[in-house]
């Protein structure tokens, strides 16, 4: 049988200062992009393909805007979700599980599913198309099944999967506790406060959130971030 001593090892580059420096900077953002989204936005959420598609004629520039703030959320919605169940998962393992779980599904059948960044009021106005037309496939898209089934798995990775990654971060203690209510404050409340601005309003409660577990991974040192790399020769 043979044996490998410490000088067979070959240790590989340790990266993990850069990863959770990374993860500790992706974390707020998305939140905080969607949150003064709903802040600017000249439209309610539940308005129609005209009502839209006349505010943002009549606000082309800013509509501009919303389309890059949707881009930081889009991107940074599921890394940042993964930031806090890391933080959260060694001081509360089954409900980081749980929450985790519920949330990244949610949020990956979003992200894949629900039309991008792009909507269709936003094309009509940036490439100058067909207004009936695009009213029509509007209609179209909102009706196929597969579109309410990622919008109901979206609904509730906010709702159900954040208020449990919000609990769990709190009874971690890897984290401030306000940090995990936070959270829970934003993502349980979201889908049942009235207009964009209060929407808004809990959707920055939720990004500080987020920047809680920004600061508990920043504190955290490459050791209890990760096991080291390493390899046998």
């Amino acid at each position: 049988m043979s044996r490998t001593s410490s000088a067979d090892v070959a240790v590989l580059a340790d990266v993990r200062g850069f990863w959770r420096v990374l993860l500790a900077v992706i974390a707020p953002l998305p939140m905080l992009a969607k949150g003064v989204y709903y802040l600017i936005t000249p439209v309610e959420g539940g308005a129609s393909f005209d009502e839209t598609l006349a505010a943002f004629t009549a606000h082309e520039r800013l509509a501009g805007v919303l389309m890059w703030l949707d881009v930081v959320f889009v991107v940074g919605l599921v890394p940042a979700t993964y930031a806090v169940a890391w933080v959260a998962r060694r001081g509360a393992p089954r409900l980081t599980t749980a929450g985790a779980l519920i949330s990244l599904l949610g949020f990956l059948a979003g992200v894949a599913l629900l039309g991008g960044v792009i909507t269709p009021a936003a094309a009509t106005v940036r490439h100058d198309l067909d207004p009936a037309a695009m009213a029509a496939f509007s209609d179209a898209i909102e009706g196929e099944p597969l579109i309410g089934i990622a919008g109901l798995l979206f609904i509730t990775a906010v709702v159900i999967g954040l208020g449990l990654l919000g609990g769990a971060l709190w009874r971690s203690r890897y984290a401030p506790a306000w940090a995990g209510i936070a959270i829970m404050a934003g993502g349980i409340t979201h889908p049942f406060l009235p207009g964009s601005l209060a929407q808004g309003i809990g959707l920055l409660v939720a990004a500080a959130g987020f920047a809680g577990a920004s600061y508990a991974l920043l504190r955290t040192p490459d050791g209890g971030f990760d096991l080291p790399p390493a390899r046998a020769s």
